[in-house]
């Protein structure tokens, strides 16, 4: 079966330069840059249940499948993917195979993905697996086989170019990209239309944003959307599907 993301690693570095980082209240990672922290400062693993996992029907979707495949808009510190990998190895069926596909301009470095995530002890084995394969330059294609049926591509480009270069064949997508009102070029038409594009039929969609352009462009693009209950008093977020 053909990856949506080839095995090929580019001999020179991603030109974009990280975002700054400021470190509030301990390992609270801020991006300046984008005036936003990475994650829910109530807890950003219980938010990636709430959201992303049960967003995407996740992991009963996962049952029973011999191949699955999620699509992220924003790596950042790396913490959807350790949660959902810990979830794929306590529930999905031996032998099956979860690639992880995420697509992030700043890719953070090694130390500072550690010390994001060295707060949650339920993923200390996640962690510290990512950490030690991390490459200390990430390169425009970061292909890391992280145990015999786990495979995670972290694609350094500018998210519509990266999507719109994938194969098709993503399951479930992530949408985590800062906030609209500060990063609008994650949640444009053209992005939108892109990740719609590479889902299979009934593939789904979950984030924590709710803004009316964001509904609306996933909208047009061809899903079909719904609102749910957001995290921790956050008032509403977005799931949806693709129709078949």
């Amino acid at each position: 079966m053909t990856d949506p993301v080839s095995d090929r690693t580019k001999a020179s570095e991603t030109n974009a330069a990280s975002p700054e980082l400021e470190w509030r209240d301990g390992d609270m990672p801020y991006s300046t840059a984008f005036g936003d922290h990475f994650y829910c400062q109530t807890d950003g693993r219980l938010e990636c249940g709430h959201v992303f996992l049960a967003g995407n029907g996740l992991p009963d979707r996962w049952q029973g499948r011999q191949d699955f495949r999620v699509g992220e808009l924003g790596f950042g510190t790396g913490l959807n993917f350790c949660e959902t990998w810990r979830q794929w190895r306590q529930q999905a069926i031996p032998g099956s195979n979860l690639h992880f596909i995420s697509f992030e301009l700043y890719p953070m470095r090694a130390e500072e993905i550690d010390r994001a995530l060295s707060h949650w002890p339920e993923i200390d084995g996640e962690r510290q697996a990512l950490a030690a394969a991390w490459p200390d330059h990430p390169q425009e294609v970061v292909s890391l086989r992280l145990d015999a049926n786990t495979r995670l591509s972290v694609v350094c480009a500018p998210a519509l170019e990266g999507v719109s270069r994938a194969e098709p064949g993503f399951d479930a997508w992530y949408l985590d990209g800062f906030a609209p009102s500060r990063n609008a070029d994650m949640w444009s038409p053209e992005l939108m239309q892109a990740l719609h594009d590479k889902t299979v039929p009934n593939g789904t969609f979950a984030t924590y944003a709710a803004a009316g352009f964001v509904r609306r462009n996933l909208q047009a693009a061809g899903f079909i959307v719904e609102r749910r209950k957001g995290f921790a008093g956050k008032r509403e977020m977005l799931c949806g599907i693709k129709p078949a």
